[in-house]
């Protein structure tokens, strides 16, 4: 084995982190309040709040492997082990969305506008701005359109500071609120649907794809001598991780950390050929954003519950830390394309 090399899984630990995720899966929907005392209480929900539960363990597992999944095309596409969901301005754009929208609502004197529509809009402006400035030959060019998601999240955030200037502070709080991160107990419409439909597609697309997505890892020359034609892959990337983590982010707000350290995770145990790293990302993904919303059930100061895109970045950084101080991040693409 190589000096320095991880020891990498096959299928059985796929199979362990499902049985994991689905095990924090159970326990959402076993832990929760009792509405009358607030204590802690461990036992399946009454029937009255079935539904309220379920919907949120179904949200939490699809936002957090829809994010997982978008990270881990955009670290592919861009060959960049810092990437996420947020390279692309999403967060950003999503946001400044949901800012226009009280602000249009404020003018008009009505109570609220749609967030979610508001927020999709806001992402996949932004994301279609970045894939406009990023691309070079017709193709997106993986350091001009990191510098392009960079520019337009900072121009994003100053629009949001502008308007938050211009709204009462009501909707100042609604706003900062949201952009907390949280994981609904009901999604009007078909939110959820759309939500699965999409992370469906993309898992399906991505895992037929795998060894395009592996030949990504290389240098331009090597994946277009093999006939991988990078160009028209790192668009497909971009432009499903964009519209994912748009969907995600307009349920539930922003999440931090998921979509950059879900990957590393699944990679530093499943091992770096995306065959079995697509799948086990995306469980990785649900498992983290469930134990954090699980978490979030049990903690509690004295002020209310914590939302969850706290916990999610309180545990994510000092993960993805750890991981970059093993090495776990630095070198992951001489493992690539195995």
């Amino acid at each position: 084995m190589t000096p320095g090399r991880v020891p990498h899984g096959g299928p059985g630990v796929l199979v362990l982190l499902t049985a994991m995720m689905c095990g924090l899966g159970l326990l959402r929907m076993l832990v929760g309040r009792d509405p009358i005392t607030d204590e802690i209480a461990l036992s399946w929900p009454d029937a009255a709040y079935v539904g309220f539960r379920s919907t949120a363990m179904l949200v939490a597992a699809g936002v957090g492997g829809g994010l997982a999944l978008s990270g881990m095309l955009l670290q592919a596409a861009l060959r960049n082990p810092l990437a996420s969901p947020s390279v692309l301005g999403v967060s950003s754009g999503a946001g400044l969305g949901v800012m226009v929208a009280l602000y249009l609502a404020h003018q008009a004197g009505v109570s609220s506008l749609p967030w979610g529509v508001s927020a999709m809009l806001g992402a996949c402006f932004a994301v279609g701005v970045v894939l406009a400035l990023g691309g070079r030959g017709g193709w997106p060019d993986p350091v001009s359109t990191i510098l392009a998601g960079v520019i337009v999240a900072t121009m994003c955030g100053a629009g949001m500071v502008l308007l938050q200037g211009l709204v009462p502070d009501g909707l100042r709080g609604r706003f900062l609120a949201w952009a907390m991160g949280t994981i609904p107990e009901s999604v009007p419409g078909g939110g959820l649907a759309s939500l699965f439909v999409a992370l469906a597609v993309v898992l399906v697309v991505a895992q037929c794809g795998h060894g395009r997505l592996d030949a990504l890892l290389l240098d331009h020359a090597s994946a277009v001598t093999i006939g991988a034609a990078p160009g028209p892959t790192r668009l497909a990337c971009l432009a499903a991780a964009g519209t994912l983590t748009a969907i995600t982010v307009a349920l539930c707000g922003p999440l931090g950390f998921v979509g950059l350290v879900a990957p590393h995770v699944a990679r530093r145990v499943i091992g770096p050929a995306h065959r079995l790293l697509v799948p086990a990302s995306v469980v990785v993904g649900a498992g983290l954003v469930l134990g954090a919303d699980v978490a979030r059930q049990v903690v509690d100061f004295g002020t209310g519950r914590l939302p969850v895109g706290v916990l999610t970045t309180l545990a994510g950084g000092p993960i993805f830390l750890w991981m970059l101080r093993r090495g776990a991040a630095s070198g992951w693409r001489t493992d690539a394309a195995v």
